[in-house]
């Protein structure tokens, strides 16, 4: 039996690193290709090696598919195609493919830049790496072979980002990287067709979270950052370049004009401003409300957010700053971080999940003293609060997503194994198909089930379907359906044609078949039979004729004798082939069932 393979090199009972090797009907395929925000050595990339220890990963990957441009999803690609050596395609959708490599740069930056680090990816290297791909628009169907086809829906998240349903024959999966099943400020929310997929492959970061009204969330932040800065605080807050960044700076910019408020509101310069930028060159993957006032007021040209520069961080009064990354880990919010920390009047607000070991998830755990990687130690003094404006599903959106999809199995990735193990019960009892949460090289393999697709005329499927149902089991309710039709092979196709149409293209006659056998019956009249198999054939049409036989439909019944040794009756029983099913269900009925049939 067929089946699929999944075996994740990252995101295994863990968030970070995403990359999921996948084989379908013979193909392979990577699924996303990230780096880890939690390790700064060998270990932030997806350990290659299991696919191929020599030579190029080319002859092994049929194609690689990136979900979006966030570095856990894509921050190991120019590394994976260009040193490890990877020449096939890769394929993300336009925002996705425009957004990459300004992420990539600035993550070069900071790693080899400012590091040092020597073994690492070039900005030449990025550039080659992205002439590989090909872009992907939302409900195209892309044959990236003759049996490989793959499909973008849009998944909300962030800008661009793409779920994937993979088909190879009548197997597919469906891959979401991650999505978000709410509508935002900036984004709809995640949609897919019924496509009932083998396996969908989710993201499970918030898998027992179900959050609270976001009205409120918004007011509690509005609040928090307003009593902040009145009381001459300064506040971060530490964000990726797209996503909760634009997010939180419509609700501020929109708090500020209400309030009138002065204090001055900074962003990230340049990474966030690109990013603002690229909002507007693909306003289409934004909600509606945004697509509509975009001809009047482009939500995206704040007027009171203004960019940052560092020679900011040390001035006097209060400011709010958006800097970047999200999770503290490395450049301009982790170097505000250390010196606005000392500071009880300052506010520090993470917004989003904090990866294990960076200083976010630190800070986020209480942490009052924080050693970074120069032993410098930081006290942290100023007021921290979390507050998940975060763009992923919670609970609740993942399990709408499986009622919306219809998969056969589940596999779970990108999520902590101690809350994948509680959504997996979930899962599990509510849907009552197979969920898996595998390891990082831990291979999963689910048996597929092939199927045959067969095109029928619309004529031939109503006559049927307006047929009585034919006799399965005459204990039970049920009723089947028979198609009566001829199958035929036309341009690679299987088709069920009506007989009379075969018969007249190849210019034949009809024979008529009849299967005609003797069963004895005990004694009874013709009359009682009549009546007892109108209670049976509810839906039929039992007729009795004057000669004392019995006709429902092409079907016989005729008392030919009686036994002469046991007083039985001899029963002619007699029916078309078109009635095959009817005809040997009563003929069984008199040989095998006649006491249940009397006592009708």
């Amino acid at each position: 039996m067929p089946e699929i393979k999944v075996v994740p090199l990252g995101a295994g009972q863990d968030v970070g690193r995403s990359c999921i090797l996948l084989s379908i009907g013979g193909k392979n395929i990577m699924l996303d290709c990230g780096m880890h925000m939690g390790f700064n050595d060998s270990r932030r990339f997806p350990d290659f090696s299991y696919i191929t220890r020599t030579g190029k990963l080319t002859e092994h990957l049929d194609c690689v598919i990136i979900s979006h441009f966030h570095l856990d999803h894509c921050g190991a690609l120019p590394y994976m195609s260009e040193m490890v050596g990877f020449d096939g395609p890769i394929y993300m959708t336009h925002p996705t493919k425009a957004i990459c490599p300004i992420l990539l740069e600035d993550y070069r930056k900071i790693t080899v830049d400012r590091k040092g680090e020597t073994n690492f990816f070039t900005s030449g290297m990025i550039k080659d790496c992205m002439k590989k791909v090909i872009t992907a628009n939302l409900h195209q169907t892309i044959q990236v072979d003759d049996e490989l086809e793959i499909k973008a829906y849009y998944a909300g998240h962030v800008l661009g980002a793409a779920m994937f349903h993979i088909k190879v024959g009548c197997d597919s999966i469906v891959y979401t990287g991650d999505f978000n099943m709410t509508p935002d400020r900036h984004l709809g929310a995640a949609w897919i067709d019924k496509c009932r997929p083998d396996i969908l492959i989710t993201e499970s970061t918030y898998a027992t979270t179900i959050r609270d009204s976001k009205r409120c969330r918004e007011r509690d932040f509005l609040q928090k950052v307003h009593e902040c800065v009145e009381k001459g605080g300064k506040v971060l807050i530490p964000v990726f370049a797209l996503g909760r960044a634009q997010e939180l700076c419509i609700l501020l910019e929109t708090f500020w004009e209400r309030m009138n408020l002065k204090i001055p509101i900074y962003f990230s310069l340049g990474l966030t401003e690109k990013a603002n930028h690229y909002y507007k060159l693909f306003i289409t993957w934004t909600n509606q409300k945004i697509r509509e006032t975009f001809v009047k007021r482009n939500m995206f040209d704040f007027q009171h957010i203004k960019p940052f520069d560092r020679n900011y961080i040390n001035n006097p009064g209060a400011m709010v700053v958006f800097a970047t990354p999200g999770m503290l880990h490395a450049g301009l919010s982790l170097q505000i971080f250390k010196h606005w920390a000392s500071n009880e009047k300052n506010m520090v607000i993470m917004p989003g999940y904090c990866v294990a070991g960076t200083v976010g998830s630190k800070v986020l755990a209480g942490q009052k003293r924080i050693e970074m990687e120069n032993r410098q130690v930081v006290d942290v003094k100023l007021s921290v609060q979390y507050m998940s404006f975060s763009a992923h599903a919670d609970a609740k959106g993942i399990m709408q997503l499986i009622r919306q999809c219809e998969p056969k199995n589940v596999v779970l990735v990108h999520g902590e194994a101690t809350k994948m193990e509680f959504l997996k019960q979930k899962i599990t009892q509510e849907f009552d198909i197979g969920c898996f949460m595998p390891a990082n090289g831990q291979s999963i393999a689910v048996a597929t089930k092939p199927t045959i697709s067969v095109d029928m005329p619309l004529s031939l499927l109503k006559r049927t379907m307006n047929q009585p149902g034919d006799l399965m089991d005459l204990r039970s309710e049920k009723r089947s359906k028979t198609f009566h039709g001829v199958l035929v092979i036309s341009e690679d196709k299987l088709k069920v044609e009506e007989p009379s149409k075969i018969l007249n293209d190849l210019d034949l006659k009809e024979h008529e078949i009849r299967f005609t056998s003797t069963v004895s019956v005990p004694p009874v009249t013709m009359e009682t039979l009549h009546s007892k198999l109108e209670k049976l054939l509810p839906d039929h049409s039992v007729l009795l004729s004057p000669d004392g036989s019995i006709l429902i439909g092409s079907v016989l019944l005729k008392c030919s004798a009686e036994d002469e040794d046991d007083e039985d009756l001899k029963m002619l029983v007699s029916w078309s082939y078109q009635e095959e099913e009817l005809g040997s269900t009563l003929f069984h009925t008199l040989k095998n069932d006649f006491e249940y049939l009397m006592q009708l």
